[in-house]
């Protein structure tokens, strides 16, 4: 059964292929206006995954849709519908001494295969992404969340129809083990995996799949703050990074502090105690935060708390010299993903951002901003922490490859 699902998707690839930029952004903008139209159903939907999660499990705000991140849903797929299109962008052109003309063409990959978690939002994102880069999306989505993206696929399926287009540009593989082997082997019917989720779902993604894959890696995020950190700015961009959303890669799990700024720490952690945030810090951040947060969230650190993805209102503390023993301390504990350094001290920030190895380096910002929205990409199929053909928040021009188009007047080869 699988195979026959992933045979049709394959056939529908080169149908939306084919179709027009215009047509692929009037599509979208219509399945847009079906899910805000269908808010109250996909809520319902909704409703009936959280009843099966824990409250205080982590994945349930990843899980949970409310009124507003539907239309946040709605909006990133209206302005993925007004960028520009990322096929047919002639990439490299030259003229042989023949007379052949060789230009290389972004095209797409074709059939685009996603395996998640507990977040459908990324049925919308992924179909939408997907759908304008000429993509048909192979979607394989968590148990947690199976309603949910039925029903925002359902949605999704009957625009399609609607419009005259394959439904199985937007095909939603059942949620058990079969699946995800035949997806993970589905060499000639599926031309690329992408996995989004924990370090476990993309380590077993990476080590089964013999089709190829493109990893988004989990993200182990610090912030390093330095000798020449202003606190101010430093106390928001930390509460920023930690508690905006703790289940997503970007938020922040540990702080380095400079050992001589020790004594801005209590304020830098102050309002973190809002949110109930436990601390897990190394002997010389406890001292000096001792007495100044409440002890009841204030934990000694072990070595296993260092180079965890908490995902959680938890996060430790390292207490480093300087610039270099931080960027040591990221090349051991970090995973690629988002790094960031408080500073006014240009020197030491370019010492930074040139050594420490991720995705995404900043400079006096919160690490919440690694997102595809946010870097005005209109929406994001996952965050590559992998250096092979796409690095950081992968959108349209990430979710294409190439060929190379010959034209001559009769050229021979002997």
């Amino acid at each position: 059964m699988i195979q026959d699902i992933l045979s049709q998707a394959k056939e529908a690839a080169g149908i939306i292929a084919g179709i027009s930029d215009h047509q692929r952004s009037k599509v979208l903008l219509q399945v847009a206006d079906a899910i805000d139209a269908n808010t109250r159903y996909i809520l319902n939907a909704n409703k009936e995954d959280l009843f099966k999660m824990n409250p205080e499990d982590p994945k349930y705000d990843r899980l949970k849709l409310t009124p507003e991140r539907i239309a946040g849903i709605t909006s990133d797929m209206r302005a993925v519908a007004g960028l520009s299109s990322p096929l047919g962008k002639v990439l490299d052109s030259r003229v042989r001494p023949n007379g052949m003309q060789i230009d290389k063409v972004s095209v797409p990959f074709g059939v685009v295969g996603v395996i998640y978690e507990s977040r459908p939002n990324v049925t919308a994102d992924v179909f939408g992404l997907c759908f304008k880069s000429g993509n048909v999306a192979v979607l394989k989505g968590g148990h947690e969340a199976d309603t949910s993206n039925r029903a925002i696929a359902d949605v999704i399926r009957d625009v399609l129809v609607l419009s005259g287009l394959p439904r199985e540009a937007c095909t939603l593989l059942p949620t058990g083990r079969e699946a995800s082997s035949e997806m993970l082997h589905a060499n000639g019917l599926i031309d690329v995996i992408i996995p989004r989720g924990s370090s476990s779902l993309i380590n077993f993604v990476r080590q089964s799949a013999t089709v190829p894959v493109i990893e988004t890696g989990a993200g182990v995020c610090h912030t390093y703050f330095d000798s020449d950190g202003n606190t101010s700015m430093g106390k928001e961009i930390v509460y920023n990074a930690k508690t905006r959303r703790v289940s997503v890669c970007n938020a922040l799990d540990c702080l380095l502090i400079a050992r001589d700024r020790l004594s801005d720490l209590p304020e830098i952690c102050k309002r973190l105690s809002d949110n109930n945030v436990a601390i897990y810090a190394d002997e010389e951040s406890f001292s000096a935060l001792e007495g100044k947060y409440p002890s009841e969230l204030l934990q000694h650190a072990t070595e296993d708390d260092f180079g965890r993805e908490w995902l959680d209102y938890k996060m430790s503390i390292r207490t480093v010299t300087g610039v270099e023993e931080a960027i040591a301390h990221i090349a051991r504990y970090g995973s690629g993903h988002s790094e960031s350094i408080v500073t006014r001290n240009q020197e030491t920030a370019d010492m930074f951002t040139a050594r420490v190895d991720a995705a995404c380096v900043y400079v006096n910002v919160s690490t919440a901003f690694t997102d595809g929205a946010q870097f005005g990409f209109g929406a994001e199929i996952g965050i590559s922490t992998q250096k092979l053909h796409a690095r950081g928040p992968m959108a349209l021009p990430e979710l294409t490859t190439y060929k190379y188009i010959i034209r001559g007047n009769g050229q021979v080869r002997w």
